[in-house]
């Protein structure tokens, strides 16, 4: 099997060291990964006609390394056209990325905008998390899990046209994790975002800015500039039901969102057209 790994937190993450490991026993593995930190750049392509640096690393480990600079979903795109020339990869698999990915979360998410433009290649993908933002996070618990998760996965032969998953992992030693379970994307969103730039508050939450590839002595704001950065507050929706992926991921479990490229709401639709919305003209 032709294995495709990639991820939104760059070439350097320990995340997708420890995916290439897993993945080395399933097939042939190539890993073509950002070289810088991408994280909420969803499906976004790198456009505007700038050059696009790549570098081939070659043989590391049994494992064929390449970074592309430029988004998740641009890499995927320069893998399929450019290195698996003789035919497309059999599997993509994103990740392991530093936080989860669950609920409105996976919106934004460059390791799943990764999984979606394999999807629209008609490729199997799967976007593996943890939750943990730490840079030095301890991914044994999906080295541990997740082979046969993936087992069961390819088994299922899930993969219809359009379809993706988004695989969320606790911070948990594998034996505090209490199952898989079949999620559905939980609902959630941010307030109070956009916050004065203020490296003080950076340093005190411990965040490592060299993970995201910057350095704040480099930001000089311009004439009549202000510097802001984003950060904000996940507030939970009143109207989360049951089974959402975030909740669940909370209580220990591990978590399997069945996504599609097709969001369109059929339901509504269809009652709108019963309802005599559509006309002539």
């Amino acid at each position: 099997m032709k294995i495709l790994v990639t991820n939104d937190d760059g070439y350097r993450a320990k995340g997708i060291k420890s995916l290439a490991d897993i993945m080395k026993k399933y097939g042939e593995v190539t890993v073509v990964a950002p070289k810088t930190h991408q994280s909420g750049t969803s499906m976004a392509v790198t456009l505007g006609f700038r050059p696009i640096a790549v570098r081939d690393f070659g043989d590391v480990d049994g494992v064929r390394w390449f970074y592309v600079d430029a988004t998740p979903a641009s890499c995927v795109k320069f893998a399929v056209d450019n290195i698996f020339t003789d035919g497309k990869p059999d599997l993509v698999v994103s990740g392991i990325n530093h936080g989860t990915n669950t609920a409105t979360a996976a919106c934004y998410s460059g390791t799943l905008g990764a999984v979606e433009e394999a999807s629209l290649s008609g490729i199997p993908a799967i976007g593996v998390s943890l939750d943990n933002l730490s840079a030095d996070a301890d991914f044994s618990v999906v080295e541990e899990l997740f082979p046969a998760l993936l087992d069961r996965i390819m088994a299922s032969k899930c993969f219809e046209r359009g379809t993706f998953l988004n695989v969320n992992y606790p911070n948990l030693p594998a034996a505090e994790i209490k199952g898989v379970r079949l999620a559905h994307m939980g609902r959630g969103h941010w307030e109070r975002e956009f916050q004065e730039y203020d490296p003080e508050y950076i340093k005190r939450m411990g965040i490592d800015l060299t993970a995201y590839s910057i350095r704040w002595v480099d930001f000089v704001p311009e004439e009549g500039e202000e510097l802001y950065f984003m950060v904000g507050t996940f507030v939970d929706d009143p109207d989360n039901v049951p089974g959402a992926d975030h909740h669940l991921v909370k209580e220990g479990y591990v978590t399997v969102t069945v996504h599609n490229l097709d969001n369109t709401d059929r339901a509504l639709a269809e009652r709108l057209r019963k309802s005599g919305f559509e006309s002539g003209f």
